[in-house]
């Protein structure tokens, strides 16, 4: 498999890191898909960044969940820190069997990254209360279940070129906007979320317009 980045959780958090995704980002710009390998968790010894380099980790991880090419990851063992905050920024999402995720390690404190809001956002608060509260991690069969996962598979090459070749068409601006109306629809009001479909919608109808009068 070749991975545009590959993101091992055990590590600590350092500028490198934050560089290494926003290149990785404008390459996928570029080429319309990036592929994203990520494992390990940090253990009880881990030294956190500062404020200042999480805030730019998050940017950085922002621009992933936006950028106009398609994003997926392959998770194997366990998954968590860094890792995991990668794999909730991705579109697709394949884990081998043994795959597990976690929030933190055991007796640590939180990491400290938006990994807990995108675990509710995406999976809800009950779903993964004791993987918070208790320190439980998520097996890949049951974040599977829950949405955190797309695919379980024990060869992820074949997984990931299956992705790859479903994703070709569907790179560029309308899958950044399409990914933008979703998240729309999660925390705005019907009244509110009127205007950017229209938008979409008229920007498509003028699209195909335009392709039939030629």
């Amino acid at each position: 498999m070749s991975f545009g980045l590959e993101i091992d959780g055990s590590g600590h958090l350092t500028p490198s890191l934050v560089r290494a995704v926003e290149t990785a980002c404008a390459e996928a710009e570029r080429g319309g898909f990036l592929a994203v390998s990520v494992t390990a968790a940090p253990d009880d010894a881990l030294t956190y960044a500062d404020v200042a380099l999480v805030g730019k980790w998050e940017r950085a991880l922002r621009r992933l969940e936006q950028t106009p090419a398609t994003t997926v990851s392959v998770a194997s063992g366990v998954v968590g820190g860094t890792a995991l905050d990668l794999l909730l920024a991705t579109d697709y999402r394949i884990a081998t069997p043994d795959t597990r995720l976690e929030v933190c390690p055991s007796g640590a404190t939180t990491w400290p990254g938006m990994a807990l809001y995108r675990l509710v956002q995406q999976a809800g608060i009950a779903p993964i209360r004791r993987t918070v509260l208790l320190g439980h991690p998520l097996t890949a069969a049951k974040a599977m279940a829950l949405g955190l996962l797309d695919e379980i598979a024990d060869t992820p090459a074949a997984a990931l070129a299956a992705a790859a070749a479903a994703a070709g068409p569907r790179s560029g601006r309308e899958l950044a906007i399409r990914r933008q109306l979703m998240r729309d629809a999660a925390t705005t009001s019907f009244e509110e979320a009127l205007g950017a479909h229209l938008a979409a919608c008229d920007r498509m109808l003028r699209q195909a317009s335009s392709g039939a009068g030629r």
